[in-house]
């Protein structure tokens, strides 16, 4: 029986074809950019319509931020092209500054200035910005408006960043890592404020570092590793792709090479708190009953063996179990 992982098609495009969707907020074919003799990114594609939200997910050092930081303007492509509304961002181009707008990783506020002054010199600088009032509401700072920056948490101060990003009401918004430092119940809010904008037309570029985040939010996803998209699709295309998941604790007395090879699948052993778990990933075209399929005949092995399967499991493949599987570089895995 083979404890290796089956190795599926490599990731393709997230919206293939051409320079790009004509109708795309944001277009980007084929990046690459690279800091002297290192690639960081290496022919990225991919595509963000209105009103969706995308999720760049990815390790530390996979090229997320190098990318959004592309598309942002304050990178020039070493090759290939990105695009927002059909315009190269580079320079952030006058076209392009009332379009879109970001939260980045690293805040910009000033902590001498209260919140309520912080708002006002942003409105001071926008078109058609939302009102203080309106900010506040969304981000729920509404009792803090008196409060100097420095003084404000540091969730409290990705919410303020977040508030600032959508004040000039953008139809382009990059978030990178936008709730890091929040607690739950802020989190889940600011989970609503992100739907809500995309719900009204705005397209999102996400990159977070918790999966439930994008799990709850990205209408299409891409996860990148050592600068290249392993694998992208629609959560349930990226996850269904995976296989499900049996697994149970190995009995004392078994073997690993005994026990029996079930349809469509490998097995792996795994440890536990210092306890050995059998592992089965199960592939195939019938996705409704794949899982049952290789689970009546363990469940047959087992009863004329008279051996019982502890703690058994039965799930299907998630988010974390992808991620963590391109984050181990096993292989690439199939796209949507």
């Amino acid at each position: 029986m083979s404890t290796a992982q089956q190795s599926p098609a490599p990731a393709s495009d997230a919206h293939p074809g051409g320079d790009g969707d004509l109708g795309a907020a944001i277009s980007v074919r084929d990046l690459r950019q690279s800091y002297g003799d290192f690639e960081a990114v290496k022919g990225v594609s991919f595509d963000v319509a209105p009103g969706e939200l995308f999720a760049l997910l990815g390790t530390n050092g996979a090229g997320k931020t190098t990318t959004i930081e592309t598309l942002e303007g304050f990178r020039r492509p070493t090759s290939g092209t990105v695009r927002v509304f059909g315009t190269d961002p580079y320079g952030q181009p006058p076209a392009l500054r009332e379009r879109m707008n970001a939260v980045l990783q690293h805040s910009g506020l000033f902590g001498e200035l209260t919140v309520a002054e912080t708002i006002d010199l942003s409105r001071d600088l926008c078109a058609d910005p939302l009102s203080r009032d309106e900010v506040l509401g969304l981000t729920g700072l509404t009792d803090k408006a008196r409060i100097a920056v420095r003084q404000l948490s540091g969730g409290q101060k990705r919410r303020l960043d977040l508030g600032l990003a959508v004040l000039p009401q953008p139809e382009v918004l990059f978030l990178d890592e936008p709730t890091t430092g929040m607690d739950p119940e802020a989190r889940r809010e600011t989970w609503t404020l992100i739907a809500d904008l995309v719900a009204d037309g705005v397209a999102v570029l996400l990159t977070t570092h918790y999966l439930e985040e994008a799990e709850r939010l990205a209408d299409r996803l891409a996860i990148m590793h050592r600068g290249e998209v392993k694998v992208a699709g629609t959560l349930r295309e990226v996850v269904v792709g995976h296989g499900d998941r049996i697994a149970f604790r190995l009995p004392a007395d078994v073997r690993f090479d005994d026990l029996p090879q079930l349809p469509g699948a490998t097995a792996e052993v795994e440890m536990r708190q210092e306890e050995a778990w059998v592992s089965y990933t199960v592939r195939g075209e019938d996705t409704e009953g794949r899982a049952h399929g290789a689970l009546a005949p363990l469940l047959a092995w087992a009863e004329v063996h008279s051996i019982t399967l502890h703690r058994l499991e039965l799930r299907s493949a998630s988010l974390e179990d992808v991620f963590l599987s391109v984050a181990d570089g096993a292989s690439d895995l199939v796209s949507g």
